[in-house]
């Protein structure tokens, strides 16, 4: 396999791991809660990453640690939970859409924390992208009054850590690899969400025979949606250009869509129209880098 082939193979195989991720999700909330997803998430990818990385966590310096840490929190521990609250209360297929409001605020972030600039072009796809954000969470809330839209905000938080989490990483942490950082991150969250999980009483409801699917479910979001999907974005990242590898958001919510459709969700015209002026916003940014 060529490298042109290998990089369209990455990026498809990301779309259908990411995009199945928020199914996974919504599948492990049948038994467990959502604190208890979002907790179990974080200690397998935990486990997972230990076990291929711990050793490159001594390449890392007191000054750089600092990073490590606020990158942990607002890149991977509060997005857990946030995810898993918002997945118990809106369709998975939508949530997965709102996700796609990442490299928006990302340039946003950017541009007023960090001192990047932007083109023209660019605000107009965030503006763009904004809007259909917000047509989806009124529409949504709209037709599907049986569900929370409240919860929507829950993503659009996620969204702007994880545009944080990005700026940091490129500003401060650029002379790590990633497998170094991802690492690092897990080491300082995973004794969190095992006090975490402890409060929820899960050391109990472990014995339950009804609860092994759901932990079957987590296991997979966890060693492919988490741990194998970051290694292999960052190899996309390393193999093609930023612009290249960010398309799989473009992907991301088609997967996501399909096993939503297959579990009985509907999306309706009103919800798809907003989710293809935030992919256009999306698609707008991106193509002014």
């Amino acid at each position: 396999m060529n490298n042109k082939q290998s990089r369209w193979f990455i990026l498809i195989l990301l779309a259908f791991i990411w995009g199945s991720s928020f199914i996974l999700m919504k599948k492990a909330l049948i038994y467990l809660s959502p604190v208890q997803v979002g907790s179990l998430r974080i200690i397998f990818t935990a486990l997972t990453l230990f076990a291929i990385g711990f050793k490159n966590i001594t390449k890392v310096n007191k000054k750089q640690w600092y990073y490590i840490v606020i990158t942990a929190f607002i890149g991977s521990f509060f997005p857990a939970f946030m995810f898993a609250f918002a997945v118990q209360k809106i369709d998975s297929s939508v949530v997965s859409i709102l996700n796609s409001l990442t490299p928006l605020n990302t340039l946003l972030v950017g541009a007023l924390f960090f001192g990047f600039s932007f083109l023209r072009k660019q605000l107009t796809g965030v503006i763009i992208g904004l809007i259909g954000a917000l047509v989806l969470i009124l529409k949504g809330a709209e037709l599907n009054p049986d569900q929370n839209y409240s919860y929507a905000v829950l993503i659009v938080f996620a969204s702007i850590g994880y545009a944080f989490n990005v700026n940091i990483l490129k500003k401060h942490l650029n002379d790590l690899n990633a497998l170094t950082i991802v690492t690092g991150n897990f080491v300082v969250i995973f004794i969190p969400a095992l006090i975490v999980l402890w409060w929820t009483g899960f050391f109990e409801l472990v014995y339950i025979e009804k609860a092994k699917p759901s932990l079957l479910y987590l296991l997979l979001l966890s060693v492919f949606g988490t741990a194998m999907a970051k290694t292999l974005f960052n190899k996309l990242i390393q193999m093609t250009s930023p612009i290249f590898s960010s398309s799989v958001t473009y992907l991301i919510p088609i997967v996501a869509l399909f096993w939503g459709v297959i579990d009985g969700e509907r999306l309706y015209f009103g919800q798809f129209l907003a989710g293809t002026l935030i992919l256009l916003g999306v698609y707008l940014t991106n193509k002014g880098k």
